[in-house]
């Protein structure tokens, strides 16, 4: 099965305190039909750059993804949509966090 290349239509960017390299929560929407919530932002422990988590459940055998990407190729995408947004964020062009369309 072919799947068309995804759309990030939506970008909401959440700043929290700083806490472990914590620093905000995104959400996404995908091709206008989608939503993804929940998914943290936390600065790398250099210092220089980001990293993303997505949410997990826990369960008598562990953690459990909720959702993740399934290719190298849907991670990047998502991490540039959202590293891009959080830029904005950050430099405080975007100071309410209002949603971004993307």
């Amino acid at each position: 099965m072919k799947v068309s290349k995804m759309k990030i239509s939506k970008i909401q960017i959440n700043k929290v305190h700083p806490i472990s390299g914590l620093i905000a929560f995104a959400s996404i929407v995908i091709d206008g039909s989608i939503k993804l919530n929940g998914i943290a932002i936390h600065q790398k422990q250099s210092g220089q750059g980001y990293r993303l988590t997505y949410p997990t459940r826990r369960n008598n055998t562990g953690d459990a993804y909720m959702y993740h990407p399934l290719s190298p190729e849907t991670s990047k995408a998502i991490e540039q949509a959202i590293f891009n947004e959080l830029k904005n964020v950050l430099d405080d062009r975007n100071d309410r966090h209002d949603c971004f369309d993307a």
